[in-house]
């Protein structure tokens, strides 16, 4: 039951992190890249162009990672993982 409960409970907050997506990183980011999930406080995101991967990797990540934790808390978002596909 416990266990249900905190699978539920990470579920919601993916949910509400993948729908903050667009606000968090802005129209053009939101749509070349996309969330895909959240597993133990890490936010994977599915990114089409290579140059943009590149871009988001070392350039805007840490902004875009102080956005998602001033939103959701440090417990929630630990890290994101930029990937290409």
């Amino acid at each position: 039951m416990l266990m249900q409960k905190l699978g539920l409970k990470e579920r919601l907050r993916e949910t509400e992190v993948i729908g903050a997506w667009n606000s968090i990183v802005g129209d053009f980011l939101a749509a070349h890249s996309a969330p895909v999930t959240l597993r133990d406080g890490i936010l994977y995101v599915r990114v089409l162009q290579p140059a943009l991967h590149y871009e988001l990797e070392r350039i805007a990540k840490p902004k875009i990672l102080a956005r998602l934790k001033q939103r959701f808390g440090g417990r929630t978002i630990r890290d994101v993982r930029f990937r290409l596909g």
